[in-house]
C-alpha cells in the first residue's frame, strides 16, 4: 500500500541511462488503488496474496527464469535507483559475479547509509568484537574498498543486480523466512557460487528506516530468523544470537516509545518472544507467528 512511492520508483527506472529490458511489478494484495494504477497504465505486473517480501522476490525470480533473462534487478517500492545505477552495475558484471549491488543511501542526506555496512573479519563475516563494527556513510565506506570501487558485502535487495545463471545453481528464495532474513540467507547462498559485491559509486536511494515503528510480528521474525541465520552462516553464533535478542527488544522500545515496553511484557507478547527464541534455536524456519 505505497502507490505514490511505487510510481516514483517506476519513473526512476524508466529514466535510467541504460534502459531495463522489462519492468515487472509484484503486487502483494495492495488495497490502495495500486492494482487499478498498474492495469490502467499497462504495466507488466503479477497480483498475488500477501506472502511477505520473500514471496514477492520468489515470484519475480520465477518470472525471470521462465522468460530466459540473464540478470534480474530487484528493489522494493519505497526506494529508487540513481539515474546511472543500472548502467554502472551491468557494465561491472562478468561471469565471476553472482551479484553486484548498489549501496543504499538516505534519500535526504545522500551520503548516509540507510543500512550500515559491517566491518568484515578475515572470514568476510561481520566483526563481532571490534573498536569499529559498522560503517555509516559512503565516504567512509570508500576507505574499505578495492581499486574497483567494490566492497565485499551487500544488503539485498535494494538495487541488487543478480545473475540468473547463478540463481539456477542455488535455487529461488526460501519463502519460509517470510518477513525477515530471506535477504541474508540469499546473500550467503549467492556468495557460495560467485562474487557478491557492493559497487560504491552506484547509489540506491531509500527512506530512513530508523524511525519506523516495529510491530510484534516483525519483532518475532527478527529474533527467530536472526538466531537461525547465525547458526547457519556465522561464527560465534550463540553470542550473536544473544545480541540480536537484546537489539530486537531495544529497537522495539526505542521506535515505539517507552510505553511499548509495558505492552511487550504482557503475558501474550512475552510468550511470543519466548516462542521466537525457542523456535530460533530449534532452527524452525516457517511463517508460524501466532496472533
Amino acid at each position: 500500500n505505497r502507490m505514490k512511492l511505487l510510481q516514483r520508483c517506476i519513473t526512476k527506472i524508466q529514466e535510467q541511462t541504460r534502459s531495463a529490458d522489462d519492468i515487472l511489478i509484484i503486487n502483494n494484495s495492495s488495497t490502495d488503488g495500486t492494482q487499478k494504477f498498474l492495469s490502467t497504465n499497462n504495466f507488466n505486473h503479477i497480483n498475488q496474496k500477501n506472502s511477505g517480501s520473500a514471496g514477492g522476490w520468489f515470484t519475480a525470480i520465477n518470472y525471470a527464469i521462465s522468460n530466459n533473462f540473464d540478470l534480474i534487478w530487484l528493489m522494493d517500492d519505497d526506494g529508487y535507483p540513481d539515474i546511472n545505477s543500472l548502467n554502472l552495475l551491468s557494465n561491472h558484471f562478468n561471469k565471476k559475479y553472482s551479484c553486484v549491488s548498489s549501496i543504499v543511501v538516505d534519500t535526504d542526506s545522500k551520503s548516509e547509509l540507510v543500512f550500515p555496512m559491517p566491518v568484515l573479519n578475515n572470514k568476510s563475516l561481520p566483526k563481532i568484537i571490534s573498536f569499529k563494527r559498522k560503517i555509516y556513510n559512503s565516504n567512509d565506506l570508500n576507505k574499505y574498498c578495492n581499486d574497483k570501487k567494490e566492497y565485499f558485502f551487500c544488503h539485498l535487495f535494494n538495487g541488487a543486480l543478480i545473475s540468473l545463471k547463478h540463481i539456477k545453481k542455488i535455487g529461488n528464495i526460501n519463502t519460509k523466512y517470510f518477513m525477515y532474513g530471506d535477504e541474508v540467507d540469499y546473500y550467503f547462498r549467492l556468495r557460495s557460487v560467485g562474487k557478491v559485491v557492493s559497487l560504491v559509486n552506484s547509489y540506491h536511494y531509500h527512506p530512513n528506516v530508523q524511525n519506523r515503528s516495529l510491530s510484534n510480528i516483525k519483532l518475532y521474525y527478527y529474533i527467530k530468523n536472526s538466531i537461525i541465520l547465525n547458526y547457519k552462516y556465522f561464527d560465534y553464533s550463540f553470542i550473536r544470537s544473544s545480541l540480536n535478542i537484546i537489539i530486537g527488544i531495544f529497537r522495539y522500545v526505542s521506535r515505539n516509545g517507552m510505553k511499548s515496553l509495558l505492552v511487550l511484557l504482557t503475558p501474550k507478547n512475552l510468550r511470543n518472544i519466548i516462542v521466537s527464541i525457542y523456535r530460533g534455536f530449534k532452527l524452525k524456519i516457517d511463517a508460524d507467528y501466532e496472533k
